[in-house]
């Protein structure tokens, strides 16, 4: 069973203000370093731990509620060993505050006998103010802030259901991120250096393939959809891959894959102008490549018919266009229908009767429910949504005359 000790309180826990916890602060984590503070004693940012994704605004208001004495949210510690804790809540908020005051140890003293530390500034009494811009009284007011941490001792996996459940911080997690504490590992940690950092590889290489937030895990989790064919969102086949793969040295598997669909997205379809972005960017890159990329494809042949379904009035899903020219499957297109308008006045017109060649109904009478538009012509000959290549049909021989 866990034990919970709250800093600060007789049961043994330590007292702990900013002053303690921005000591020896440090920030490698762009060269695959740790980050650290509490005297080197705190892992900020252990394997499950996501990135930081705090915005400005939600940052400096951690700065606001330390600097008005306010309550901030309690925050969790794991102890891993003899004076050594890793965080399990409370990331964000560590790193706002520690980015906003910077390593006291190792700042240099200003004039007044400020420490002349920090990235940041918030609006400090209507200018805004790093925290070597404040004056020492200022900075130790700050600094004197005691925090509120629970102190936890327990089992690995007992650590690990307190991160999945607890959620002070503000942000939900994502679902990817909950994986990801739940198969920490080294195969992760190589995985998040390719596939986790805002403008990393990942990023860079299918800058016109991909979207969503590198930091929110949302790259990794689309590799893993693509790499273990988890294409009915269920997301079992993500969790089994990353099952199979936790304790693998590296993530050359699926960092290779990912190259490779963007490379063949590239080769089949290299016209990526700023307007051809906008209909490729978030598309199932993975799932085109897994079906598509033993075929011979000819990249100007698909360009042309590609030129054809853009100038298309009756195609309304453009994005729908790249998986039809791999596919031929016209639903990807969401193509025109015909208006109540039309069908109505055509419905009067045949007198309600279904005038299907060959018609299984044998030509009978519907009513106007009974029956739905078709187009006499098909749109791959060419037909258009109009009055003149309009018909109606009884369901059933509408869906014969469709193949559906």
């Amino acid at each position: 069973m866990m034990q919970i000790k709250l800093s600060g309180r007789e049961d043994g826990a330590p007292k702990i203000t900013v002053r303690d916890l921005v000591a020896g602060y440090c920030d490698e984590s762009e060269q695959e370093g740790p980050v650290v503070g509490y005297g080197g004693k705190l892992n900020i940012r252990p394997a499950f731990q996501r990135n930081f994704v705090y915005g400005e605004k939600q940052r400096n208001l951690v700065i606001e509620t330390v600097r008005h004495g306010f309550p901030l949210n309690v925050m969790y510690w794991a102890k891993i060993g003899n004076d050594q804790y890793e965080v399990i809540d409370g990331q964000q908020r560590t790193i706002s505050i520690c980015q906003y005051v910077g390593d006291i140890t190792k700042a240099e003293i200003g004039e007044q006998g400020q420490y002349l530390s920090g990235e940041f500034s918030i609006n400090w009494e209507g200018a805004p103010k790093k925290f070597s811009n404040l004056t020492r009284d200022q900075q130790n007011e700050f600094l004197d802030y005691e925090l509120s941490i629970y102190i936890c001792e327990g089992t690995p996996n007992e650590k690990i259901t307190w991160f999945n459940v607890i959620n002070i911080a503000g942000l939900e997690q994502t679902p990817q991120e909950i994986r990801n504490a739940n198969y920490t590992g080294k195969w992760l940690m190589d995985a998040k250096r390719f596939f986790s950092k805002t403008g990393g590889p990942a990023i860079e290489l299918g800058k016109n393939l991909v979207t969503g937030e590198a930091n929110r895990q949302k790259i990794l989790e689309t590799a893993l959809r693509w790499i273990s064919h988890d294409y009915d969102n269920s997301h079992k086949g993500i969790e089994e891959y990353m099952a199979d793969h936790q304790n693998t040295e590296n993530a050359d598997e699926i960092r290779g894959y990912y190259r490779n669909v963007v490379d063949w997205a590239n080769k089949v379809f290299p016209n990526q102008t700023s307007v051809r972005v906008q209909l490729m960017k978030g598309l199932e890159w993975g799932r085109f490549y897994n079906q598509h990329k033993d075929e011979s494809l000819n990249s100007e042949t698909l360009e042309k018919r590609i030129i054809e379904l853009i100038d298309d009035d009756e195609v309304e899903n453009k994005r729908g266009i790249y998986e039809y020219v791999l596919t031929g499957d016209e639903r990807t297109l969401s193509l025109r229908t015909f208006d109540e308008k039309t069908k109505i006045k055509k419905y009067n017109e045949q007198k309600g009767i279904c005038v299907a060649k060959n018609a299984v109904c044998g030509n009978a009478h519907f009513e106007y429910g009974e029956m739905e538009a078709d187009h006499i012509k098909p749109w791959r000959l060419g037909g258009k949504t109009d009055y003149a290549n309009c018909q109606m049909l009884c369901k059933d021989d509408n869906r014969i005359k469709s193949g559906k």
